[in-house]
């Protein structure tokens, strides 16, 4: 018999990417094995629409004096083209509040009823949003299990990289912890969760200092998970690797282009610059059969497309823009290197989707892509200081172009790996979660679920 869930998740759309998407794929495969009751905001329900799904919905209706509000607020914590992140989350808390109330004051009846053995509730994925539903289910007559997450955030900036953390507005990261004493329900929702689902091991480390009483209660499980579209084969692997001569004993000289890939927002934490500035270290035998694709747009541009321009690497750089996300497969598939040395990024999906297709990864090692990147998937470079990663960058470069077998033995050990990050395999674990508190049974330890 399915498991009867109501699934609160604000950021639930199929259209969209980031935190919108997380939230639908979750939506999507809990409801292969659950039976699945979803609260959302009205914002989602055009997209959700057009994807099929007609029913066992209830939306979130704003009102007039939301939408002006919100509009206020983006005007003022955008400077100079730029979202002041931490301020924005502070002034919308206040939106989140109607929606978390909505819930509670619908469904806590149903809750306390016992009409759901799970209410599960997933987005904001930030760890500083409350949830009064979690008390509901306290009274439940059936005692239904709330479970918390994935919830994640928090990445510090490297201390060599806190120049860069001030240019993304990092002073205001102050709001945070004193969210976690004045958050009207904050600490109650931790508390009241009978799992805390984890998004890093940052995260997880970082809330069981706040919540040291609910440590037990927290299982480590990436948030992000890579769509069956990027899976690419690990026989179609093998062929492109011959077709190119990507096998020990081929000149590589005799191969076609050595395509490397960045895929993301043009900011300066994300690190692009870094990779442009690593491509003019290179000599200009290195650049030969040299290709680089940036996916994606941002305030730094028109910086990045000047530097090209100016450092002779105009033959060598293809800036696309932003592309559909149906796009984004076929690139990281076409890719034989992915370059993302983003200083401080605690999801990074990319990464695993990359994976997906056979590519290796070229990270830097801090945030949750420092988690999912191992010694025989590509390479992680330590963030001690902007000069070590920009030869770094150039030194793994250069190695993977001239070592095209040890460039295909990844791509295997990639493609491999990122077995583990698929929302099959999350499904699975997440199943597993929910009969486990139902039945009030142990949990699996954390190395068990680490890598879903």
């Amino acid at each position: 018999m399915k498991i009867k869930v109501l699934l609160v998740i604000e950021s639930c759309n199929p259209e969209l990417s980031s935190v919108p998407l997380v939230g639908y794929n979750f939506y999507k495969i809990i409801s292969d094995f659950a039976d699945v009751h979803l609260v959302t905001h009205c914002r989602n329900k055009e997209a959700l629409y057009r994807a099929g799904h007609t029913s066992d919905i209830t939306y979130y209706e704003q009102t007039r004096t939301e939408i002006a509000y919100y509009k206020l607020i983006a005007f003022l914590t955008t400077f100079r083209g730029r979202t002041v992140w931490p301020l924005r989350h502070l002034l919308q808390f206040p939106i989140y509040f109607f929606f978390n109330r909505f819930v509670d004051q619908e469904f806590a009846e149903n809750v306390a009823n016992g009409d759901y053995e799970i209410v599960h509730a997933l987005t904001p994925i930030m760890p500083r949003y409350p949830y009064s539903i979690a008390a509901a289910c306290r009274k439940s007559e059936r005692e239904t299990k709330f479970i918390l997450g994935p919830v994640n955030g928090g990445v510090p900036y490297p201390e060599a990289f806190r120049n860069i953390g001030r240019r993304e507005f990092s002073y205001f990261n102050w709001i945070r912890s004193v969210g976690v004493w004045l958050v009207p329900g904050y600490r109650a929702t931790y508390k009241h969760a009978d799992v805390i689902l984890t998004g890093s091991s940052y995260t997880d480390s970082w809330l069981k200092k706040v919540f040291p009483s609910q440590s037990a209660k927290m299982r480590l499980m990436y948030e992000n998970a890579a769509n069956e579209m990027f899976y690419k084969s690990a026989l179609q692997i093998g062929k492109e690797a011959e077709s190119r001569s990507f096998c020990e004993g081929k000149s590589t000289n005799a191969r076609s282009m050595f395509k490397l890939l960045f895929l993301g927002r043009l900011e300066p934490y994300k690190g692009c610059d870094m990779i442009l500035e690593a491509l003019a270290e290179l000599s200009e035998t290195d650049k030969e059969h040299l290709q680089f694709t940036i996916v994606g747009d941002g305030s730094q541009r028109k910086q990045l497309t000047d530097y090209v321009a100016n450092n002779k690497l105009t033959a060598l750089v293809d800036f696309k823009g932003w592309i559909p996300h149906a796009d984004v497969p076929a690139e990281c598939k076409d890719a034989d290197l992915f370059c993302f040395p983003s200083v401080r990024e605690f999801g990074g999906a990319v990464v695993m989707e990359s994976m997906a297709a056979g590519t290796p990864c070229l990270v830097v090692n801090n945030g949750g892509i420092g988690e999912y990147v191992t010694e025989n998937s590509g390479f992680k470079i330590e963030p001690i200081s902007r000069e070590h990663v920009v030869k770094q960058l150039a030194e793994k470069i250069r190695f993977l172009k001239d070592n095209p077998k040890r460039l295909f033995d990844m791509a295997l050990a990639a493609r491999k790996q990122a077995e583990l990050y698929s929302w099959k395999n999350k499904g699975s674990a997440l199943e597993k979660i929910y009969r486990q508190a139902i039945t009030s049974s142990e949990f699996e330890s954390i190395e068990q679920v680490r890598h879903v």
